[in-house]
């Protein structure tokens, strides 16, 4: 879609940057038979090292087509949701004179990926235009979320567009940055948290399968010995994860979009430590940490049964590692 803008811009220019290491033991990528999100083993990524950051553009497109969930312009399109249908009818329900889309297919796809990413966007959509996003099904999550940052979407799944306004906001620069400490500010505008040793967010058996065997007893184990809380995200509402999550010190799970509640209150200096399954490694919260002046560290499983296993001891010592 982006070749067909009458008008591009660049919002925030590109940065370079030092990552620094995750702290994990000397075994653990050893263990890693699998990754998403990255077309190489994550080795590299995890030594640290120059980093370069997109910049973040926008671009203006005349006469846009939102038809089942995709956009259309002559023959580029960028699909926002599964189709429904392979025949879609061509039915238009609203025409919009300038809108300005801040979803993404992955923030449409992952909790995770809207609240750290689409909702960081719509800072930038609301100076360009009507916010727009996809219509599909709601949580009560992104509702309370929503409310509680200002978000006001137009909900949209066929419409024309006289002017669209779509983002390139990949990039994890200085402004995406602020853009995301400023949600963390409004969410935490209400509270005084105190500082707690850290939170043990639950994944279960939510989402795509990430099957922690011990996890509860992990979660325990830390609680117990270091103090943690633990919470189940799909058991409780946004104000109490809230509560629960803010002053945390470190933020421990299953690698997965439910680590995001602790992540989006996580203040810098703060630390994340990732669970992750073997045959799934993933590092796209290390990008988030490294941008935000936080830690990353992570402990890898082994197979068991449809699952993985982590020993509690070698948590313990990937949390020693972190800096005081």
């Amino acid at each position: 879609m982006e070749s067909m803008a009458t008008k591009t811009w660049e919002i925030a220019p590109s940065e370079t940057s030092i990552a620094p290491p995750a702290f994990y033991l000397s075994n653990q990528l050893e263990r890693v038979t699998g990754w998403n999100f990255a077309t190489q083993h994550p080795k590299k990524a995890m030594e640290g090292g120059t980093t370069v950051h997109g910049a973040t553009r926008g671009y203006l497109i005349h006469n846009v087509w939102l038809i089942d969930g995709s956009l259309y312009k002559k023959d580029a399109y960028n699909w926002l949701l599964p189709k429904t249908t392979w025949h879609p009818q061509v039915s238009i329900e609203t025409e919009v004179d300038q809108g300005a889309l801040y979803c993404t297919p992955m923030g449409n796809k992952y909790f995770g990926q809207w609240l750290m990413d689409d909702c960081a966007t719509y800072a930038l959509a609301i100076n360009e235009g009507t916010p727009v996003t996809t219509s599909q099904p709601l949580n009560q999550h992104t509702v309370d979320y929503e409310l509680r940052l200002g978000i006001k979407p137009t909900r949209l799944h066929n419409a024309f567009f006289r002017k669209l306004v779509i983002f390139e906001d990949v990039g994890q620069n200085r402004n995406k940055h602020l853009r995301f400490r400023n949600m963390s500010d409004k969410i935490l505008s209400h509270l005084m948290p105190q500082p707690h040793p850290g939170v043990f967010i639950l994944r279960g058996g939510t989402g795509e399968l990430r099957l922690l065997q011990n996890e509860i007893q992990l979660a325990e184990h830390l609680q117990k010995y270091r103090g943690f809380r633990i919470l189940d995200p799909m058991k409780t509402n946004v104000a109490t994860i809230i509560s629960v999550c803010a002053g945390a010190e470190i933020v421990v799970g299953v690698e997965g979009s439910q680590l995001i509640h602790g992540i989006l209150v996580l203040k810098p200096g703060g630390a994340l430590l990732t669970l992750q399954p073997p045959n799934r490694f993933v590092q796209v919260f290390k990008d988030l940490t490294d941008r935000d002046h936080q830690s990353f560290g992570f402990v890898v499983g082994t197979p068991e049964g449809k699952g993985f296993r982590i020993v509690p001891d070698e948590v313990e010592r990937t949390l020693d590692l972190f800096p005081k």
